[in-house]
């Protein structure tokens, strides 16, 4: 049966109208900021004529909630699938031109269903977060609404990969779903990600704080850690995004994609002898070492800016994924403390899941020793590194490049923590700790305690004569 043509042209209108957004003047006045509309995002990160929308019209009755004559298009949110270097993987896009891209109920029910239809296709997610928090027309469906969100994050990790681009600003209840995700990415202008404001922070606690002190992307990659990569614009945002993608497999049952060469080479690289200083206590960038381990240098650091004293990210090895953990010499003697511990517990749990062999690189001293290390909780921290590399079945190969003290040398996966196969630099060392400490403990010179006196009795000359430093004559018989 043929559609009547009157219908086309309703439709044709609708979809005008959901692709104006919020309307012209809007998104003119973001071009002049150097900012992609909601759409223009999404046209980005998908391959040219791939993006399959989902929701198009939907939208919540504005008069519901006291809003009448004004429209939402699609409700301030576009979902669909499309294909990312040929993979599909599904997507959402916040609209801030349409209600400051406030969630309501339509809104988190396009996300929720969007992450749904991505479990059950088993294709990652990224999600391109602008918006102003909740609808607050909308009171508790839009509270409700980021719970049926959140809950679905919750279901979808380690089922699919999920990332977030922080792009705008990302303010209460809208900062916890990038938080559930496994990678976040947030561009270094026009984003803020916090709970609370500097308004509600004066109010509540007599703190004068700005913005730029806790909410921007320098102070969440390296203070907070809430950000694993920093990007420029928008458009790098999503180049990490598709760099990060092509380390990842689309879900848990499927392998990374591996790009194994046609032979394996087993050369020597007398190279690597030049990177590693002999002498163990001299600092120096492991970074240099891992360039040269993988393919072409091709590294991906992921959280970069946070706990330097630890390296994480992705390569390659012979075409072949792998997760790298290393400690770095050059940042407190790579020792592990309560956030390297943290950071590099995460990465191994999620190349766990998502079945990407892991190579870690051991230089370490031990734990960061010091009373705010033990107040905080150094030894809840660093267990959790004990258990991600117990926990990972993936396989594991651990190279001791100098030193391996103590027991950090355990959580940096030594044979007894599961590690399939322990290599070592033919100068490394293993011990309860370093020689010098070892000494010290050793030969330690103990004072002795003082000798017990008894106090002497009086008229009691046998007592008198052993309390007394100087003879002292008994009386005379009669």
């Amino acid at each position: 049966m043929a559609i009547a043509p009157q219908l086309l042209k309703e439709l044709e209108e609708k979809r005008k109208v959901a692709y104006a957004a919020g309307g012209a003047e809007k998104l003119a006045e973001r071009k002049k900021k150097g900012l992609l509309s909601a759409r223009e995002r999404l046209e980005a990160l998908f391959q040219p004529g791939t993006f399959m929308e989902f929701g198009l019209h939907a939208q919540h009755a504005c008069e519901d909630f006291g809003l009448a004559g004004k429209s939402f298009p699609g409700d301030g949110v576009i979902t669909g699938v499309g294909y990312v270097d040929g993979r599909p993987v599904a997507a959402f896009s916040q609209d801030f031109t349409v209600g400051g891209g406030a969630l309501g109920r339509i809104h988190a029910k396009k996300i929720s269903d969007l992450l749904d239809y991505a479990m059950q296709a088993g294709m990652p997610v990224i999600g391109i977060n602008d918006s102003g928090g909740a609808r607050i027309q909308e009171g508790d469906e839009s509270l409700s609404g980021y719970g049926q969100v959140f809950y679905r994050n919750v279901l979808a990790s380690g089922v699919v990969p999920q990332v977030s681009v922080i792009a705008g600003p990302c303010a209460g209840g809208a900062a916890y779903s990038p938080a559930l995700t496994d990678f976040l990415i947030m561009t270094r202008k026009n984003a803020q990600m916090f709970i609370c404001g500097p308004e509600v922070i004066k109010a509540s606690t007599g703190q004068s704080a700005s913005l730029d002190q806790f909410a921007t992307a320098d102070a969440h990659a390296s203070v907070s850690g809430n950000v694993h990569f920093i990007a420029e614009d928008e458009q790098h945002a999503l180049e990490i995004a598709r760099k990060l993608f092509s380390f990842l497999p689309s879900n848990n049952i499927m392998d990374p994609p591996h790009r194994p060469t046609p032979t394996l080479t087993l050369d020597s690289d007398p190279g690597m002898n030049e990177l590693v200083p002999a002498d163990s206590k001299t600092p120096f960038d492991v970074l240099g070492v891992i360039n040269r381990l993988v393919d072409d240098g091709d590294f991906l650091e992921v959280h970069k800016d946070f706990a330097k004293n630890i390296v994480v990210g992705f390569g390659r090895i012979q075409g072949l994924v792998v997760g790298v953990i290393a400690n770095q010499p050059s940042v407190k003697a790579g020792t592990l403390d309560i956030d390297s511990s943290d950071k590099g517990a995460r990465f191994i749990r999620f190349c766990n899941v998502f079945n990407i062999p892991l190579v870690t690189l051991v230089d370490i001293p031990g734990f960061m020793p010091g009373l705010a290390q033990e107040r905080g909780g150094i030894i809840r921290h660093g267990a959790k590194m004990l258990f991600a590399y117990a926990s990972a079945t993936v396989p594991k190969i651990t190279v001791i490049m100098r030193k391996a003290y103590g027991g950090a040398y355990l959580a940096m996966c030594s044979a007894d923590m599961g590690a399939d196969i322990v290599l070592a630099w033919p100068t490394a060392e293993i011990a309860v700790m370093g020689a010098e400490g070892a000494v010290k403990v050793l030969f330690k010179r103990r004072s002795l305690p003082p000798p017990i006196r008894r106090r002497a009795k009086r008229n009691s000359p046998r007592n008198i004569v052993r309390s007394s430093a100087r003879p002292t004559k008994l009386p005379a018989k009669r």
